[in-house]
Order: C-alpha cells, then sequence, then structure tokens
C-alpha cells in the first residue's frame, strides 16, 4: 500500500522518462487528476484520462501520456519532491520563487486548488509546496 500518492506519482513519471515510456497508469484520485492537469497545462504531460479498471468495478485508473519534442526528447528531465507525508512544508506567496530560472514550476496545494508558483504569486496564495519539476 502507497502511503505517499504524489511521491509515487511523480517518482512514476521520473522512471517512464528515464526509459522513454510513453505512458503511465496510477490509481485515480481527484487530487491526483488535479495535478495531472496543471502538468498538462505546464507542457510536460500531453494527456490526462481517467478509465474504469475493469467492467463494472468501482475502481478507476489515471492515465497520464509524457510529452516529447521532435527529437524524441522527454519535455520533463527532473523532479524534486518538497513537502513530505512526515514533514509537510508551507510557504507564503512571497516564498514561491522561480524553478531553474523560469524553465521549470513549482506546484502548491492551496485552497484555491492545485497551483504554480507563478499563479500563486499573482493570486497572492500561499499554501503546502508539493515538488518542483522543470
Amino acid at each position: 500500500m502507497v502511503t505517499d500518492r504524489i511521491g509515487d506519482f511523480i517518482v512514476r513519471l521520473q522512471n517512464a522518462m528515464l526509459i522513454n515510456k510513453r505512458e503511465v497508469r496510477v490509481p485515480h484520485s481527484n487530487y491526483l487528476e488535479a495535478i495531472a492537469r496543471k502538468l498538462k497545462d505546464l507542457g510536460f504531460l500531453s494527456s490526462v484520462s481517467v478509465e474504469a479498471k475493469e467492467e463494472g468495478s468501482a475502481a478507476k485508473v489515471l492515465i497520464v501520456t509524457l510529452s516529447y519534442n521532435e527529437r524524441g526528447d522527454a519535455r520533463l528531465h527532473g523532479v524534486k519532491r518538497i513537502s513530505k507525508p512526515g514533514r509537510r512544508l508551507y510557504a507564503p506567496h512571497t516564498h514561491a520563487h522561480r524553478v531553474r530560472h523560469g524553465v521549470g514550476a513549482r506546484l502548491l496545494s492551496t485552497s484555491a486548488g492545485v497551483l504554480t508558483d507563478a499563479e500563486a504569486r499573482k493570486q497572492k496564495v500561499g499554501g503546502e509546496e508539493l515538488f518542483e519539476i522543470w
């Protein structure tokens, strides 16, 4: 049983990138779906979909497809988990700085939903720092 769903999700993305795998399947949750949709908006994923695990089953699977450029290189280069289940880290909007000189993004879980660092600064909303992606 996985206790850190976000950590498991981003490690699966990173491992898929390392072996040039196009598609990743993870157990569905609305929170992971919101994170995946934000990563799609940022360009790291090309598609996000949800499908039933089996016919007649209530369990769902989140299917994400990694985005690659014209040379076949993944747009995702690295991920760093910040807030962990044993150590939650929160930051105000003033501390939501740029990642890798603007190439990457930091995702925050806020009262306004899952936001990037730029969106959090713009809306002046702080929250839990989930992870950095570049």
